[in-house]
């Protein structure tokens, strides 16, 4: 038996869920929630194996509860039932951790399969997000390391090139290539360019 909590902030749509996986003999639906902190509430009961996270819930973020649920000890698997499919929403929901992205013109029989694998651990894309998913990586911003990611990081906090370094125990030569690099792979010429850049591909 697979349990499941349905976050979406439309009662309606919880009903429709509800409705059409209450009616699967391996799926029982364990709660609803409206926010991402009554999501994040019932996630900790830890009776949850999977999470169906829409991604705009009135004033809150999908991603955000996501990634609070996906760091929880023994944390329930999160499937993504949204109506955005642009590649910075998809590669946002799967850096938080995310184990797969449906949309919500998905047929009935498409959304259990997708439940059931998800449940499992296995990594669920629907065609066109998949398809926008790639797309997404072959932007220049999706090419940037790891260590350049977290100078995007600081900068976005308003880091000089001198705090950058000391906290990542860098010199402040190595932040200037960094950013050099950074300014070639994204076609952009200025710091603050670089953070809007990587806010525009979901980055940050």
């Amino acid at each position: 038996m697979i349990r499941l909590l349905l976050v979406d902030d439309h009662p309606v749509v919880r009903a429709g869920l509800r409705a059409v996986l209450s009616a699967t003999d391996d799926l029982d639906v364990r709660g609803e929630a409206a926010t991402a902190a009554e999501a994040v509430r019932i996630a900790e009961r830890g009776d949850i194996d999977l999470v169906l996270m829409d991604l705009r819930l009135g004033e809150d973020d999908g991603v955000t509860a996501t990634r609070t649920i996906r760091a929880l000890p023994d944390p329930p698997h999160v499937l993504i039932l949204t109506t955005f499919e642009s590649g910075a929403h998809i590669l946002r929901a799967v850096r938080a951790g995310a184990t797969g992205y449906l949309l919500k013109d998905a047929d009935p029989d498409t959304l259990v399969r997708a439940i059931r694998s998800a449940a499992a651990g296995e990594t669920v894309l629907a065609s066109p997000v998949a398809s926008q998913l790639v797309a997404h990586m072959r932007q220049p911003a999706a090419a940037l390391t790891a260590r350049e990611l977290e100078i995007v990081q600081r900068l976005d906090r308003g880091d000089t090139n001198r705090e950058i370094a000391g906290a990542l125990t860098i010199s402040e030569a190595t932040v200037k290539s960094h950013l050099v690099h950074m300014f070639s792979k994204l076609g952009v010429n200025s710091r603050t360019k670089v953070v809007a850049e990587a806010r525009r591909c979901g980055l940050l």
